[in-house]
């Protein structure tokens, strides 16, 4: 399994900024010739959803609520990747995971795009 983990979570007011990481294992670039790398979110309540995806370390992808305010980034040389946070909002609150697997045909954004979760890091916005 390609289990990461995240860290970086905690408490930020409106408007502030957090800055996500997770240190994944260099087999995803060094083996697979395309793959998908994503930060997801899951509030209380709600499904788990896609927040910002690498298709393959080129192609970027976000959700249309972060557009703007995200940015995803990996640094292949300490093989970890970045989720910043900027503008924050209450609606930003939730456990974010980060994620790995060989592309399997359809959106890195989508949950069904990946095999296992690791455990998460909470983020909490307040007003």
């Amino acid at each position: 399994h390609l289990q990461i983990l995240p860290s970086g979570g905690g408490s930020a007011q409106a408007g502030g900024s957090l800055t996500l990481s997770c240190d994944y294992s260099e087999y995803i670039y060094s083996r697979l010739s395309r793959y998908c790398m994503a930060w997801f979110r899951q509030a209380p309540g709600k499904e788990r959803e896609g927040v910002a995806a690498f298709d393959s370390g080129d192609r970027t992808q976000y959700t249309e609520s972060v557009k703007g305010r995200f940015t995803i980034s990996q640094d292949n040389g300490t093989s970890t990747l970045y989720l910043q946070m900027n503008m924050l909002n209450p609606e930003d609150t939730a456990m974010y995971y980060c994620a790995a697997n060989r592309f399997l045909g359809i959106s890195c954004l989508s949950p069904m795009a990946y095999k296992s979760w690791g455990q998460g890091t909470q983020v909490t916005v307040s007003a």
